[in-house]
């Protein structure tokens, strides 16, 4: 679609990670928190939202930091209108929220208008762009941003990489995007379920960095729903200077540590296989689709 278009014995299970752990604890959790009752939206946002130790965080989209192809409506202006006539190129928003050295978490629900050359959703500088007259993918172009487009792929300094599937066309969805500035680490949520860590080294950029997103698809609609941070102490602090030294689950086990210390440091390990960059066939097929 164009942007321009309006009774066995069960098996012995296995030994659990620190990870396998971490979650069945965190579920075990959740599952206590529904039964113990609370409004709909609080079940809501504690089954979605990965800081549930966290408080609310009412940031809203910055009036002076966005294309002249955006609009702001709703509650505290946190719904973006992208292109609300037709679309001629790539229009972006920049949030208010300064997101460096803490840990934060949002949660974008986007219409059922998902189709075009790119929509995306990250992170970025002041002197990333949030307004092109062609259709690109604008946030992650250069070294000012790092963005993941709806059709799957990750975007920094012009570099694409692949790291999920596409998004279905045409149909509203929910992302939702973890930062940590102390572990460095950008991680996207789709539909309540983690799709892994994507940029890491974060925590090494001193320009202030700000929640983006953007659009080359007519009509497109995003609200920002759900937006929480943590208070990062200095148990957090000196577990990123640790694990800078460990790179694999296998080596947190050789330390030996007690259960529980265990646990916590592996929490932000990821043993995931690394991503594979695009090449130029797969772009072309991409956009044909």
């Amino acid at each position: 679609m164009s942007d321009l278009e309006v009774g066995q014995q069960s098996p012995p299970m296995p030994a659990q990670t620190p990870r396998q752990r971490r979650r069945q604890q965190q579920q075990a959790r959740l599952e206590q928190a529904s039964m113990a009752g609370g409004d709909g939206q609080e079940k809501t946002i504690l089954m979605r939202c990965p800081l549930v130790n966290g408080i609310e965080d009412n940031w809203t989209w910055s009036k002076r930091f966005r294309s002249k192809e955006v609009v702001l409506s709703g509650s505290n202006l946190r719904t973006v209108h992208f292109h609300p006539n037709w679309s001629k190129g790539t229009a972006g928003i920049q949030g208010k929220r300064p997101l460096n050295n803490g840990r934060y978490y949002w949660e974008l629900h986007v219409s059922q208008r998902v189709f075009g050359t790119s929509i995306m959703f990250g992170i970025g500088t002041r002197n990333c762009r949030l307004h092109a007259n062609a259709f690109r993918n604008m946030l992650g172009e250069n070294e000012h941003g790092w963005g993941l487009s709806h059709k799957g792929v990750l975007w920094h300094k012009g570099v694409a990489l692949l790291y999920t599937k596409r998004f279905r066309e045409n149909h509203p969805t929910q992302i939702g995007v973890l930062f940590d500035g102390i572990e460095g680490t950008l991680t996207y949520y789709k539909d309540g379920k983690c799709l892994g860590v994507a940029f890491r080294g974060l925590d090494k950029v001193e320009e202030p960095l700000y929640p983006i997103v953007c659009s080359t698809a007519a009509k497109t609609e995003m609200t920002l729903k759900c937006a929480r941070r943590e208070f990062v102490n200095l148990q957090d602090r000196c577990r990123a200077v640790i694990m800078r030294r460990l790179r694999t689950a296998a080596d947190l086990e050789k330390l030996k540590l007690p259960l529980p210390i265990t646990e916590y440091l592996g929490e932000v390990i990821d043993d995931k296989e690394p991503l594979r960059q695009v090449n130029g066939y797969e772009m072309c097929m991409m956009d044909l689709n």
